[in-house]
């Protein structure tokens, strides 16, 4: 069989997959999130928005962040700490979290508690936050 080169042959179909449709991909592909992603991951981007002036990380990263609840109405409850009680920042950077918050689609409510039992420690940072600061 002869190619026209100006209108070369389709390629052939890619193999039927195993994976139904939605399903984490297999070999350590992933699956796109849906455009937006879930609240839960917009709460998460918009707490790496906040910084601590102390360190130039955001607070997500180095871990103070103890829990986050989003409820199927949007209600957002966030625990968190700061790196010391005594943090010059300890009123502004609260607020600034529940302001980024609430003013994201679906979120209905929000409420920050803040904590300080555990108190933070370095160890709580991410691995990125480590590697950024020199800690390894």
């Amino acid at each position: 069989m002869e190619t026209n080169p100006t209108n070369p042959p389709a390629p052939p179909p890619p193999p039927p997959s195993s994976t139904p449709p939605g399903a984490p991909a297999a070999s350590g592909a992933s699956t796109p999130a849906p455009a937006g992603g879930s609240l839960r991951d917009r709460v998460v981007e918009a707490m790496r928005q906040v910084y601590d002036p102390e360190i130039p990380i955001n607070i997500y990263d180095i871990g103070l962040i103890y829990g986050i609840e989003v409820s199927e109405a949007g209600a957002v409850h966030v625990r968190m700490t700061l790196t010391s009680p005594s943090c010059p920042e300890a009123e502004r950077i609260p607020v600034e979290v529940e302001e980024r918050i609430k003013t994201l689609p679906g979120v209905t409510s929000t409420k920050i508690e803040l904590v300080w039992d555990p108190p933070w420690t370095p160890e709580k940072m991410s691995e990125a936050a480590k590697l950024q600061l020199g800690f390894y």
